[in-house]
């Protein structure tokens, strides 16, 4: 079993996103998942990211708040403990369009070139 406290998690920089504080929960540690990552995003109000895509999915879960997913055609607004799979090259923009933070759990196969 790989234990990390949440003390213990390190921020990170997502590219193309604003506003947001991003932290590693598990992941690119050794003793940690050897397949995914797992990220907590802090989205301030207008706060979000995008639009890009990347060639792995990615699946969000809202566990306080509320956040807007867009893709090619299609809007929802994710609530708490809503979630969504965004299929790899899937192109997608998010927004926080609420006045309160959203917090959100990433999990995020890992890139062929970074894994553990």
């Amino acid at each position: 079993m790989h234990v990390k406290r949440f003390e213990d998690a390190a921020p990170y920089e997502a590219p193309n996103h604003r506003d947001v504080v991003g932290l590693r929960l598990q992941g690119f540690e050794e003793g940690g998942p050897e397949n995914q990552w797992v990220g907590l995003s802090q989205f301030l109000p207008g706060g979000g990211a995008g639009p890009d895509s990347t060639p792995f999915e990615k699946v969000y879960v809202v566990l306080e708040g509320e956040m807007t997913v867009m893709t090619e055609g299609a809007e929802t607004v994710l609530r708490k403990y809503d979630s969504c799979t965004i299929a790899p090259n899937e192109v997608r923009t998010i927004e926080n369009r609420s006045n309160l933070v959203c917090t959100m759990l990433v999990v995020i196969p890992y890139p062929s070139e970074a894994k553990t």
